[in-house]
């Protein structure tokens, strides 16, 4: 879906809240919005991104943890420039459009992009982004912090979770290099945020294949 309003979000699945959508579809450079909260196989010609960290455990590190990622901060601690929109109410919010900056200097590349969902609970809270055009891959990405487990010391986990696919001549002449620099990117994310949020855990694994 690429234009028109959002449909109303439906209820979230057991443990799971509902999610809110941005209301403004149109723009986005690929169909499939909203396809990370749904976590099933990439769109075909997609390649998949899932990566999660353990955090730590606990109420304590859990709430950080989904402020500092609601908030930006943990984006902001790993150097990411987040430009235009970010500081609405300073929380992530659909429809809120963001350049993201990665790198240093004339290195630094910037990419447009569009919050097109989120989603807060007692047990889960996160939200995604899908590009716009400018960014140098098309697709989606997620960032979800959650407890993994019913006692009050459950591990607390952020897993980042994605489907792309190169846009520009040299993100597809990168080839590998493109998904070992994204892979990198999302254990940074956990390795930040565990550190923002005072907890104390480790990378537990992910998987990377082709829609």
């Amino acid at each position: 879906m690429t234009e028109g309003s959002a449909p109303p979000p439906p209820p979230g699945p057991p443990g799971r809240p509902a999610v809110r959508r941005a209301p403004d579809l149109t723009g986005l450079t690929y169909a499939e919005t909203g396809a990370t909260w749904e976590d099933t196989a990439p769109p075909p010609g997609y390649r998949a991104l899932r990566v999660s960290t353990v955090l730590g455990s606990g109420d304590a590190v859990f709430r950080a943890a989904a402020a500092a990622l609601m908030e930006w901060r943990m984006h902001r601690a790993m150097g990411v420039r987040v430009t235009k929109g970010a500081t609405r109410a300073g929380r992530a919010a659909p429809g809120a459009e963001v350049t993201v900056g990665l790198g240093v200097g004339p290195l630094r590349v910037y990419g447009p992009c569009r919050v097109v969902w989120t989603a807060e609970g007692e047990r889960l809270a996160g939200w995604a982004y899908g590009t716009l055009p400018g960014h140098p891959v098309s697709g989606e990405e997620a960032f979800l912090v959650s407890r993994d487990g019913a006692g009050p010391d459950a591990a607390v986990v952020l897993t980042v979770r994605a489907f792309s696919r190169p846009r520009t001549w040299w993100t597809r002449a990168a080839g590998p290099l493109l998904r070992w620099f994204q892979r990198a990117y999302a254990r940074r994310c956990g390795q930040v945020l565990r550190r923002v949020a005072g907890g104390d855990g480790s990378v537990r694994g992910g998987r990377d294949g082709r829609g």
